[in-house]
């Protein structure tokens, strides 16, 4: 008989014999997975880069995974497991892990359809997700854009993109974002901040997503000399950005631009009250868009007598926030105005040119001469 401690021995050597076969086939069957996993992801970027294999909203069976920014991978795989493409939350997230996935995923959209096997999903969440592009030309108004923004695929909420426009405390990191003016009689507070440009987005961004990036482009083109130009003129920036939209809805003309600047700068700044009121049509036509009304320049009695701040007929200097998303030489052209101007009165000449006044009647006189091209 074999004593104790032969037995014991016996055991160990069993036991270690078992441990050295489990590693082996442990270290076999993980090389064979690394290379099978090498094998598999090669393949799927072979067959995106010969357009072989994609995944859109258009892919029957698609199934679209939202990741969130901040998400984590047991969020992630949470997602998967709810829209049965995973069977296993654990592994999936023990796997990104091991090859490296984890926290390499990319906030977004991505389309994913059932079949894919765990490597493809991971490698498919890491590309960029999908995203659209839009171009926003400059004097657009906030319901424009917001329309825009849809008719692109975006699926955000009409109510709460509202709210964050009406929120300006969310985007207190913004420094023109200070200086406006909150007050009951102002429609949307940051309208007028959306800066016109070109602009990706995910089609599941949220509103504070896609407010954010139009801000950040804002903050970038508004330069630190724009501020110290708006203080030497003894205005904020958001009333330099509200008297920029009245001049982007009243011409597209960069030299005239900076002419209607200077009519309205020498109105507001004359010491006849009277021409502090500024009459701008641009102010009059923004009440038309919010009614459902196409803009004209042909205005009637009933359009200069609307009952609001934001009529520049009848309340005096500048409308309670901007009309519009003005651009670049709007903006510029309200903090430039052409100097030693001394007109105080322009109207449109009905074929994209603007005829500038300096007496009352002098403008009666080009109405008469322009009014039969404003039709």
């Amino acid at each position: 008989m074999l004593s104790n401690k032969i037995r014991v021995a016996l055991r160990l050597l069993i036991v270690l014999v078992l441990i050295i076969v489990c590693a082996l086939v442990g270290v076999f069957l993980g090389y064979n997975y690394v290379l099978a996993q090498d094998s598999n992801i090669t393949n799927l970027k072979l067959a995106i880069e010969e357009n072989r294999f994609k995944i859109d909203e258009n892919t029957p069976g698609c199934i679209p995974i939202v990741i969130n920014t901040g998400d984590s991978t047991s969020d992630i795989a949470s997602a998967l497991y709810e829209n049965k493409l995973i069977d296993n939350k654990i592994l999936f997230s023990l796997l990104s892990k091991v090859n490296g996935f984890d926290g390499a995923y990319i906030a977004g959209t991505h389309y994913l359809v059932a079949g894919l096997n765990y490597d493809e999903l991971m490698y498919l969440l890491t590309l960029e997700p999908e995203s659209v592009t839009i171009t926003f030309p400059e004097g657009l108004t906030y319901e424009e854009i917001k329309k825009m923004l849809h008719d692109a695929g975006l699926t955000f909420s009409d109510e709460e993109f509202d709210k964050c426009m009406d929120s300006p405390n969310m985007f207190v990191d913004y420094e023109f974002v200070s200086q406006i003016k909150v007050s009951d009689d102002r429609d949307h507070i940051l309208s007028g901040y959306l800066f016109p440009d070109t602009y990706e987005f995910d089609i599941n961004a949220s509103p504070q997503s896609i407010i954010n990036t139009f801000l950040r482009n804002t903050e970038v083109k508004l330069y630190d000399e724009y501020y110290e130009r708006a203080e030497s003129i003894g205005m904020s920036m958001d009333e330099v950005i509200t008297l920029a939209s009245l001049i982007q809805m009243e011409t597209n003309d960069g030299i005239d631009m900076m002419l209607v600047s200077a009519v309205f700068h020498n109105r507001l700044n004359s010491e006849d009250e009277d021409l502090h009121y500024l009459g701008s049509d641009a102010s009059v036509n923004y009440l038309r868009e919010l009614e459902g009304l196409e803009p004209t320049l042909n205005l009637t009695q009933a359009d200069i007598e609307k009952d609001s701040p934001y009529n520049t007929f009848n309340h005096e200097g500048l409308p309670p926030g901007p009309v519009c998303m003005p651009g670049l030489d709007a903006i510029q052209a309200a903090l430039y105005p052409e100097p030693n101007c001394n007109y105080y009165y322009f109207c449109a000449t009905g074929d994209g040119g603007t005829a500038f006044a300096v007496t009352y009647e002098e403008h009666l006189a080009n109405i008469e001469t322009y009014k039969g091209n404003w039709n």
